[in-house]
């Protein structure tokens, strides 16, 4: 195993944390409206909090504190913790995981591909979106995957989402990634905390 960073940017014990509070949320799908958008923020969070990490990860490559190969490696690791499969807790709240996992497989390939530069800068993103959308509607999902990593890599470099088309995905597995990079898209307007923050930096640890 190649050097561990002196920064744990996301553990497996965090992971537990989240899938533990997820069970005690109790959510039911079924639920009234307010009730279940207030046991569903947990998963909301969930998801956040992964992104965190990873915008944590691409900061320190944009300032050369880690190489092209190391960043890659750390985010690998993080999608190897928060991909694998999950025990069953509920039907809803199996559910709900399952969705935060599409939704994060979205996000991890954006911070790959953005890592590994496979984008054009200028690239149009609503283009993008549309043949990810059409990718998946010929059942070409590792090529729909790829149009929706570099919507994310766009996002990361600055670009907006498109809100006339998202509000307009048609429901699928496109729509689910592109929740991913959506979050990501707002968890860089919402605080830029994550470009700073030293090598003890231990304060965010759930």
């Amino acid at each position: 195993m190649n050097q561990v960073p002196p920064y744990e940017f996301y553990t497996q014990k965090r992971w537990e944390n989240w899938l533990g509070r997820a069970k005690e949320s109790g959510f039911q799908i079924k639920e009234s409206e307010e009730e279940a958008s207030k046991e569903s923020a947990v998963f909301v969070n969930m998801v956040d909090d992964v992104i965190l990490a990873c915008l944590k990860v691409t900061a320190r490559f944009e300032k050369d504190m880690l190489s092209k190969e190391h960043a890659l490696e750390i985010l690998e690791e993080i999608r190897d913790i928060v991909l694998s499969e999950v025990e069953p807790i509920s039907e809803d709240i199996d559910l709900m995981i399952s969705s935060v996992q599409t939704s994060l497989m979205g996000a991890l390939v954006a911070f790959e591909c953005y890592v590994m530069g496979d984008y054009e800068d200028g690239a149009n993103i609503e283009e993008l979106i549309k043949a990810a959308i059409d990718a998946e509607a010929s059942d070409n999902l590792e090529l729909a995957l790829d149009y929706t990593a570099q919507c994310g890599a766009i996002v990361l470099k600055g670009q907006s989402l498109p809100e006339e088309v998202m509000a307009e995905l048609p429901y699928g597995i496109v729509a689910e990634w592109l929740d991913g990079i959506d979050s990501i898209s707002a968890a860089m307007v919402g605080s830029d905390s994550y470009k700073e923050f030293d090598e003890d930096d231990e304060e965010d640890v759930v």
